[in-house]
């Protein structure tokens, strides 16, 4: 599960980025994503989802790293966000049409990660490690 733990280290890490960016500069970041004016409940809002749900994400990803026993629980995980983002992404593109470079970057993002998440846990599993 060494490779599991490092593909979950990885994607955490790319989360504690995001995590970083949205939080230190969210106006950059919202205007980014197609949020055109944000007032202070806004702000609030996007601070906590962008910001601090991402970082969670993060610290889930993390886990494994210290905690190797929770490799196959972060790995679901994984698996589970990215696939409800992709879905709930797929439904979203099809009902508005005019999506910025930056959230279709973000899209594709999803993808790979889903894919790559599909791909380690059939290596997991096929390999017998637990």
């Amino acid at each position: 599960m060494f490779l599991a733990r490092i593909y979950l280290a990885l994607v955490g890490l790319l989360y504690a980025g995001l995590a970083a960016y949205c939080s230190l500069k969210p106006a950059d970041a919202a205007r980014k994503v197609g949020f055109e004016r944000l007032g202070d409940s806004g702000k609030s809002e996007f601070l906590t989802v962008y910001g601090g749900l991402e970082f969670g994400l993060a610290l889930l990803l993390l886990v494994p790293l210290v905690r190797p026993a929770t490799t196959g629980f972060a790995l679901f995980a994984c698996i589970a966000v990215h696939g409800s983002l992709v879905a709930f992404r797929a439904v979203s593109v099809a009902l508005h049409r005019d999506i910025s470079p930056f959230t279709t970057r973000l899209a594709v993002g999803e993808w790979v990660i889903f894919l790559l998440s599909l791909a380690v846990w059939w290596w997991v599993r096929r390999s017998g490690a637990s």
